[in-house]
């Protein structure tokens, strides 16, 4: 089951980030302070999805990489917690942060400076997670081609 799960809530994080960067980024280059506001309050709505995908990825991945030694393994340990740290420390309270400030209207200097953090953090965990998803994919591919001889 766990190893149903795992990929399900990974897959789950991952696009849910790739819509909030791809929104944010649209909105802010193209739409209207109106569009910005929506997508901000779209995206805290959003983490009620995001953080219990990710919360499952995480202890999936624990769960399931636990004994394993071999190098993407490895690799998918030393990612998750940088993936976690930023996302509990930078991405939700900026998510939280930007809402309130563009549902006030105050699209100032400090609205942005924090909008340009979210977005090279967010860059940042899409490129983590892929790459995380990329080793996943073929630990499970190594595995089931190791069965099948």
């Amino acid at each position: 089951m766990v190893r149903a799960i795992h990929p399900i809530a990974g897959l789950i994080g991952f696009l849910t980030i790739l819509v909030f960067w791809t929104s944010t980024l649209y909105s802010e280059l193209f739409a209207t302070h109106a569009t910005v506001t929506a997508v901000k309050s779209m995206i805290v709505s959003g983490l009620f999805v995001l953080v219990p995908a990710m919360v499952i990825v995480g202890a999936s991945g624990m769960s399931l990489g636990r004994r394993r030694k071999d190098a993407p393994a490895l690799a998918k340990k030393k990612r998750m917690p940088i993936i976690a740290m930023n996302g509990l420390l930078i991405l939700v309270p900026a998510a939280i942060y930007l809402s309130v400030k563009a549902n006030a209207g105050s699209f100032d200097a400090s609205f942005y400076a924090v909008q340009v953090i979210e977005l090279i953090a967010g860059a940042t965990n899409l490129i983590l997670m892929g790459l995380s998803i990329r080793d996943g994919r073929a630990m499970t591919a190594r595995k089931r081609n190791a069965r099948k001889t």
